[in-house]
């Protein structure tokens, strides 16, 4: 959409654009020296999201782990947009993660860890779009009151962890989940004690 600029006038701001867009996005290099926390156990992870949201190309993944690398919440969506502006993916990342999880900007340390998973075709090396994908997630963390995370792509060859070396042949962007059960820690069980729960006890046995 244009406003009538003069034809310099538009160049300029194009110009202008352009550089700021590529200011929002982060080399392998700056991701690797930022101290992204490792994750214990990345395939376990990978599979769990994988499972759960069962990506398509072009879909991002943005999961909260708790201290012990549980799944506390999770969104999925589709990038709409061509463009690898770190600023819009922070924006698309931010209200998912305001939908889903409240923010803890009030602790004075975060607690909570957000991962980002993105499925895309191509092969696993670094791109401008993962850089972008890396600048939305350390600013929407920062935003939210959480710790960046890792960034993971999936792609037709497995999953990769840029920055960390780290990675899989599976799950991959064309293989089935595997079972939800198998990424998933059994749920806690029950608190039982006291007369009403001997009660209880007695007439489930009857």
């Amino acid at each position: 959409m244009t406003f009538g600029f003069a034809p310099s006038s538009a160049a300029s701001l194009s110009t202008n654009t352009s550089a700021t867009s590529a200011n929002r996005l982060l080399e392998p290099a700056e991701w690797a020296s930022a101290g992204i926390p490792l994750l214990r156990s990345p395939r376990e992870v990978v599979s769990g999201l994988h499972s759960r949201h069962r990506p398509g190309p072009a879909t991002a993944i943005v999961a909260v782990l708790d201290p012990d690398e549980r799944v506390r919440a999770s969104a999925s969506f589709t990038r709409r947009q061509a463009s690898t502006d770190g600023w819009m993916y922070r924006n698309a990342l931010l209200a998912q993660l305001r939908r889903v999880i409240p923010h803890d900007l009030r602790r004075r340390t975060p607690v909570r860890t957000a991962v980002l998973l993105y499925c895309r075709d191509g092969d696993a090396r670094w791109t401008e779009e993962d850089g972008a994908w890396m600048w939305g997630l350390r600013d929407a963390c920062t935003l939210h009151g959480l710790r960046c995370g890792a960034y993971i792509t999936l792609t037709r060859d497995g999953w990769q962890v840029l920055g960390e070396g780290r990675g899989g042949r599976r799950p991959n962007a064309e293989s089935a989940p595997e079972p939800f059960a198998l990424s998933e820690a059994p749920p806690p069980l029950p608190r039982t004690g006291g007369a009403a729960s001997e009660v209880l006890r007695r007439a489930a046995a009857r």
